[in-house]
């Protein structure tokens, strides 16, 4: 889950309620820009794919989470564009631009598959497989799920920081550095680090390459926040939006409005809706709540690119029960933010 690039994770249906001039009024729930065609079997997982040379031509990618699952690109119309299948079990995808495989710069996506202790990667658009990586290697419990990609702005350093399904109350995530082998990509641990509560399982991860941030959800406790650069070291900075969720806290998506600045969204999955936080400021709580048509979402994201009339600020996207994903174009997303902003003023 991520992907900041600066130009740049069962719901029941509740109202949202904001005072509106001192009496209480009713908003009703956001509703999808466009909706994907159906997969096979369970949506779990987006990730967004800029097309350098055509914004409104970028992709969505999203796992179909099964035995017998697979990786899909849609276009910004859900039409299914591209397709990998068998794989056994893909959880969690996400996306990083710029590694260097065979002296030629390609974009990739990395995907857990569970039932292989795997991560595995695709070459954008074309979702060809360019190599894998076995993790959690000498674990009792390994089974990947959550994922997501750091690029170091600095050194271009490109890393894969990966979550399972259960794991010890310290380390529960290993981040692996990635390198070129034989002409495939692979990777090497190089560290393992991140709190864990013990209560249920850490799956959404979330990296701000521009501000140096990894979130990850401890799915009933809250949101972690931790350094992304290994070399800062594995001291847990913030724990936030405790109490603000029904029960699971799960998919993160950040969208930056300027440098250092902006929102973090996070799905509250029993209650169809998503929280958000200031990225400058998550510790300050949560500013908006926003009710959205989208069934028990445990995976989205969102980017802040003009990606053409149906887009132009960007698009927020979030898989959704029945087998599909959700679009929403980000205007009516933060129209909603900031009524809510003016509501508590």
């Amino acid at each position: 889950m991520k992907k900041i690039i600066f130009y740049i994770a069962a719901l029941a249906v509740f109202p949202f309620v904001i005072s509106c001039k001192g009496q209480n009024k009713a908003v009703e729930k956001l509703k999808p820009t466009v909706i994907t065609e159906t997969v096979v079997h369970d949506t779990d997982d987006p990730a967004i794919w800029i097309n350098p040379k055509d914004a409104s031509k970028s992709i969505i990618i999203g796992t179909d989470k099964d035995t017998d699952g697979g990786l899909y690109a849609f276009d910004l119309n859900g039409k299914i564009t591209h397709k990998v299948l068998g794989l056994k079990r893909p959880n969690n995808v996400d996306i990083e631009y710029g590694f260097v495989l065979n002296g030629k710069k390609i974009d990739i996506a990395a995907v857990t598959e569970r039932e292989t202790n795997k991560v595995k990667f695709y070459a954008l658009p074309e979702l060809k497989e360019v190599g894998e990586i076995s993790v959690f290697e000498g674990e009792t419990e390994r089974g990947p799920m959550g994922v997501s990609m750091y690029k170091n702005p600095k050194t271009g350093d490109i890393f894969v920081i990966a979550g399972r399904k259960s794991g010890p109350k310290d380390g529960y995530l290993w981040q692996y550095k990635l390198s070129e082998k034989n002409g495939s990509i692979t990777g090497d641990v190089v560290r393992k680090f991140g709190k864990y509560s013990g209560l249920k399982e850490i799956e959404s991860i979330a990296v701000d390459d521009e501000l140096g941030y990894i979130y990850y959800s401890d799915e009933q406790f809250g949101v972690h926040q931790y350094y992304a650069d290994p070399e800062k070291g594995n001291e847990e900075l913030l724990v936030f939006g405790q109490g603000d969720f029904t029960s699971d806290v799960e998919g993160i998506s950040i969208y930056p409005t300027s440098k250092g600045k902006g929102y973090i969204l996070v799905s509250d999955q029993q209650n169809d809706s998503f929280n958000v936080y200031l990225r400058e400021n998550p510790a300050k709580g949560r500013i908006a709540a926003i009710p959205v048509s989208t069934l028990e979402s445990d995976g989205s994201e969102v980017i802040n690119v003009n990606l053409g009339p149906q887009f132009p600020k960007g698009v927020f996207v979030a898989m959704s029960n029945g087998r599909v994903f959700h679009m929403y174009d980000w205007r009516i997303i933060e129209e909603r933010i900031q009524a809510a902003i003016k509501a508590k003023q």
